[in-house]
């Protein structure tokens, strides 16, 4: 008898999307738009991303154009951004807010590599988690006699190459992460 490891293989695409949002917010040596997703705007007594509430456009490889929708936000903007802390620094003028990212020094670098260590072994600590439940479940199935022994074992196997292939994957997205934050 075959088992359904659909449940684990979407848990496992769960936990790399996850890893990729959580890396998206890790600044490299130049701006880009995806570092401020996290922002949240105080928009007429309600929190929205700063995407909903302004244009944002790179201007060079280290600054960044927010242009508020409605410019009476621009303050609530501003003070979103700065409260964020995300080491930049901020601008206003007439046509909106500037952000500029300093140059990454080799101690934030050193940084960064470690939050992106950090946050690597979290996704790893969720797949271990996922994989101990399929075998519990695979185990549980053997128990109930709807799983042979032998079956047990050779679904532990595949359990185990389709964790393995998973485990490549965060690595490699964790190794681009890493060369991005060091060039």
């Amino acid at each position: 008898m075959s088992y359904d490891f659909s449940h684990l293989k979407q848990k496992t695409k769960d936990i790399q999307e996850h890893l990729k949002e959580e890396f998206t917010g890790i600044r490299t040596g130049r701006a880009t738009p995806a570092l401020l997703d996290s922002v949240m705007v105080d928009s007429y007594g309600a929190k929205a991303p700063i995407n909903q509430v302004a244009g944002v456009s790179m201007e060079d490889a280290r600054t960044l154009r927010i242009t508020p929708y409605d410019v009476s936000q621009i303050t609530e903007v501003e003070k979103a951004i700065t409260n964020s802390n995300l080491g930049v620094s901020v601008s206003v003028d007439e046509k909106g807010i500037r952000i500029f990212f300093p140059e990454l020094t080799s101690e934030v670098r050193e940084t960064l590599i470690k939050l992106v260590k950090e946050k690597l072994e979290n996704a790893h600590i969720s797949l271990r988690g996922e994989r101990d439940n399929t075998w519990n479940d695979i185990q549980k199935k053997e128990k109930e006699k709807e799983l042979s022994e032998d079956d047990k074992f050779r679904h532990k196997e595949e359990m185990q190459k389709i964790i393995d292939e998973e485990i490549k994957n965060l690595e490699a997205l964790a190794g681009k992460k890493e060369k991005e934050i060091l060039s």
